[in-house]
């Protein structure tokens, strides 16, 4: 994530190799690559952030002949802490890696878990993205103006949902905001989702007044007119999509968010830089590029004990950024 407002700056980038089983017979072999039995836990529910990159990047390991069979699962519950707690229970585990983000630093925070990432065996941060802010097509707000002028004269009586816990991306995305905005963070009526899926059908429902989530995650309903776009929280806008960024909405702060792939601790370090070379190899593969261009996300690879590092950086800016909100 990366915040730059008066406040603090996060850091960022994704993802995580999931989805359907692999039957590809390609050239992992020689690489290496190949893990038999290998198992992705994706901590939330279908069709948010995590699952979408996941089982993206697990077409991509199979165009790319990396490895098959590859058995994905989801387990949801307490923005991604009940599967950090599985992670953590399966020490020694080889065969098992989960999909997180900065969403699960936020979420470790808030619900005050014993199990932390600090617990893991970090493999590689990948992509880092922008989120977006998004109405129903029947919304009353046609521009982030209107929706700004609404918020500042009656913030607690405009709910804002996001898919991630008190603490993740879309959760200080919007509170970043309230604060550009001259609106008091503990004021702002937030309501948390177990990911974009389950946010998705409130903000059509016209249950939350707007919502803050990847821009990965809805390209396909803003392109069919279901979701209007307002903003982009990044620095720069997103090629392809006609929304203003955050600052030239007139709001001094932007932030990206990131995801990234964990594995159990206690590992060999074979095993340890087996998974570290699959992810590598996902992403010098030409597959991976292809899809980073289609969904918007940026490139953002740190491996091993790079990403670990960056892991403590992360949760230290977080715990730091909360209290900076008073939340």
């Amino acid at each position: 994530m990366r915040l730059r407002t008066p406040l603090a700056l996060l850091g960022a980038a994704l993802l995580v190799l999931v989805g359907p089983p692999l039957l590809s017979t390609g050239s992992g072999s020689d690489t290496g690559t190949q893990i038999p039995g290998l198992r992705f836990m994706v901590p939330n529910t279908p069709g948010g952030g995590y699952d979408i990159t996941a089982r993206t990047a697990a077409k991509n390991a199979e165009d790319a002949g990396l490895t098959h069979d590859i058995e994905v699962f989801n387990l949801p519950g307490a923005g991604g802490t009940v599967g950090l707690t599985r992670l953590v229970g399966e020490h020694g585990n080889g065969r098992l890696a989960m999909s997180m983000g900065l969403g699960v630093v936020g979420a470790v925070h808030t619900n005050k878990t014993p199990a932390t990432l600090a617990d893991t065996t970090p493999i590689a941060r990948l992509t880092e993205e922008q989120d977006i802010v998004v109405v129903g097509k029947d919304s009353p707000y046609k521009t982030i103006q209107d929706l700004l002028a609404a918020w500042r004269k009656n913030p607690a009586e405009l709910p804002v949902g996001g898919g991630s816990s008190p603490g993740g991306p879309d959760h200080l995305a919007p509170m970043l905001m309230a604060q550009a905005a001259g609106i008091a963070p503990k004021s702002v009526n937030y309501i948390p989702f177990d990911g974009g899926g389950e946010l998705l059908a409130s903000i059509l429902g016209n249950k939350v007044a707007f919502g803050v989530s990847g821009v990965g995650e809805y390209l396909d309903q803003i392109k069919s007119g279901e979701l209007r776009l307002l903003a982009v929280t990044g620095p720069e806008r997103v090629p392809g999509l006609d929304a203003p960024t955050l600052r030239e909405a007139g709001l001094d702060t932007e932030f990206t968010n990131w995801r990234g792939i964990v594995a159990p601790p206690g590992l060999s370090a074979a095993e340890r830089d087996k998974l570290i070379g699959l992810v590598t190899g996902l992403h010098d593969s030409k597959q991976w590029r292809d899809s980073l261009k289609k969904n918007g996300w940026d490139d953002a690879f740190l491996a091993g004990d790079e990403f670990g590092t960056f892991l403590d950086e992360q949760n230290e800016r977080v715990d730091s950024v909360l209290k900076e909100l008073g939340l």
